[in-house]
């Protein structure tokens, strides 16, 4: 959507150098780039390369600042592509780990490339079945104990099933950061004992409930993100109200003017596309 591309439809412009430009005066230092599944996943390293290659002769740690990092995996609602790859479950486990080696000698030391959602999200069974699911979860762990690099996972509505895998593979892999998380006090807690992060955005601040919830999370287990272009706070949620304690040059930055995609304007924002900028705001 930073291309302009929304749901394979062309809207506008591509505007990511902009949007790169209005994380760095809201003071963001630092963006992760997730990668889907594999083409994504490669996708991902490639407009880092991309940006490394109009950069002289800096490498990519050192391009645009060290700001642009990477996932690498496959989220669970896509999970289905182990099984629909054409070399099957083994080459698709494979050509991910093929990305993160070939990559991770330039960028290793910041850990470049994090094993991205491979987790479970039972909201949306419709995309991939939960057993489907669950396998390839579990599968992800091999890629995770076999680089040492931190997981980024995701969890939507698993029941008890989230946890017990995390805990039965917790020492398969260093640190990890329960992203967009949405779930209960007691819920965190268990995850925060396992000695995970717990990732915050605007889908996590829906409800009192959430805010409350989020009171309880340990300083030092607490990171906070946008998920963008995903995951804006909104009128409805229960956290917009707190938006008024926001001064107008923080307004600024955190929310420049925007207009809907249809009346696109390089410059601006793109009305209810989310994006790092907003992190103040989280």
């Amino acid at each position: 959507m930073f291309r302009g591309v929304y749901r394979g439809k062309h809207a506008h412009e591509d505007d990511w150098k902009l949007v790169l430009d209005r994380a760095r005066k809201a003071g963001v230092e630092k963006l992760i780039i997730t990668g889907g599944n594999l083409e994504e996943s490669q996708e991902a390293v490639n407009l880092i390369k991309e940006h490394n290659e109009g950069s002289g002769e800096l490498t990519v740690i050192d391009c645009l600042d060290n700001m642009l990092f990477s996932t690498v995996g496959c989220h669970p609602t896509r999970c289905k592509e182990f099984e629909d790859h054409l070399g099957g479950p083994a080459d698709y486990l494979d050509k991910l780990l093929k990305i993160v080696t070939e990559n991770k000698s330039t960028v290793s030391t910041f850990a470049l490339v994090f094993i991205h959602d491979s987790t479970e999200d039972y909201d949306r069974l419709h995309f991939c079945p939960k057993e489907t699911q669950k396998k390839y979860f579990e599968l992800q762990f091999d890629l995770a104990e076999r680089t040492k690099l931190p997981m980024f996972l995701h969890n939507r509505n698993t029941g008890e099933d989230f946890y017990t895998m995390i805990k039965a593979n917790r020492h398969r892999f260093s640190q990890g950061v329960v992203h967009s998380f949405t779930g209960s006090i007691e819920e965190m807690r268990k995850l925060v004992d396992l000695d995970l992060y717990i990732g915050v955005n605007g889908c996590s601040m829906k409800t009192e409930e959430n805010l409350q919830m989020i009171k309880e999370i340990p300083k030092d287990r607490l990171m906070i993100e946008t998920d963008a272009p995903w995951c804006e706070i909104r009128p409805t949620h229960a956290s917009h109200k707190h938006l008024s304690k926001v001064s107008k040059e923080e307004m600024d930055l955190y929310a420049p003017l925007s207009k809907k995609k249809e009346k696109f304007e390089m410059g601006y924002m793109v009305k209810s596309r989310c994006e790092p900028c907003a992190t103040g705001f989280v």
